[in-house]
Order: C-alpha cells, then structure tokens, then sequence
C-alpha cells in the first residue's frame, strides 16, 4: 500500500492522471488506488473488460488483433492500455490481461500475464510468468508490480 500512497503523491503533485483498462485483475488495481485517501485527485477511473468482446467493444481492441494474438498477448494489453488512455484522457494507463489459471489458455500456461503502460510518450509492455501461485495470489502480484513500474514511470517521466 506504500507504493500506491506514494504514486498518489507524486500524480498529485505532478498534476497527473490515471486509469486503467483490467481484465484478469477485474478491477483489483482501481479498486486498490482507490482505497488510499487522495486518489480522487488522479484517479479518473477504470474499464474492467474481462468478455473478450468488451475489449473490442468499450476499448477498441481490434478484433484481427485478437484473432491473430489473442487477448492472452504483449499486443492486446498494449492496445487495451493505450486505447483507454485516450478513452479517459488520462496522463497514463495501466493494462491487465493473462490466464490466472488453473488451466492452459490459447496456449499460454496459466500465470501468464501481459500488462501495460501507455502514456503520450508511448506504451511500454510487460510480461510475467506466475507460477505456483492461486488465482488471486496471481492477481494481486501483478497489482502490486504494476503499481511499483507505473511509479518508476511517473517519477521518471511524469
């Protein structure tokens, strides 16, 4: 929770804004800024798209796209991530999308995450392999990842 109070902090004081498109986190990352007091101030929101037709559909995630790669993919978490960062007109956006498991998934082991970040300087992706892990151990590791990249990111560029 240090991370999140401190990328609230820096977003805040650098007059910038988030969002996130979830998938397999459902929601967990949004739901995990917004527990902190002070994200009003740079949260503008969340798109959970866990329906693969809900990506194409709400973020615009190309069905070719999807077809080709699937929405286990480097490319479909770097489209849901840039593609709602212009939705919400936000400073940056942070994508999920993988196969938590138990099983296999178009191929892709389960624990295999793809996550992104999209700013105006571009989208920087991000793979994970989770392995002996729950379904919610692999979802809670990968919000506490991304919330640890995503403030490197601010501090950096932001």
């Amino acid at each position: 929770m240090d991370t999140i109070k401190e990328l609230i902090t820096i977003c805040t004081a650098k007059h910038c804004t988030i969002s996130s498109c979830e998938s397999l986190t459902a929601g967990l990352f949004t739901s995990t800024v917004a527990s902190v007091p002070g994200a009003s101030a740079v949260l503008k929101g969340g798109v959970v798209t866990y329906f693969t037709e809900l990506k194409e559909k709400l973020v615009h995630v190309p069905a070719e796209l999807v077809h080709t790669y699937g929405v286990v993919s480097e490319e479909c978490a770097a489209a849901m991530a840039r593609n709602t960062r212009e939705l919400t007109d936000s400073d940056y956006c942070v994508s999920f999308t993988g196969n938590a498991g138990p099983d296999t998934m178009e191929g892709k082991p389960a624990g295999r995450v793809y996550c992104a970040i999209a700013s105006k300087r571009g989208v920087k992706p991000f793979m994970f392999q989770c392995d002996a892990m729950t379904r919610n151990e692999v979802r809670q590791y990968v919000v506490d990842r991304m919330a640890e990249e995503l403030l490197k990111e601010v501090k950096e560029n932001g």
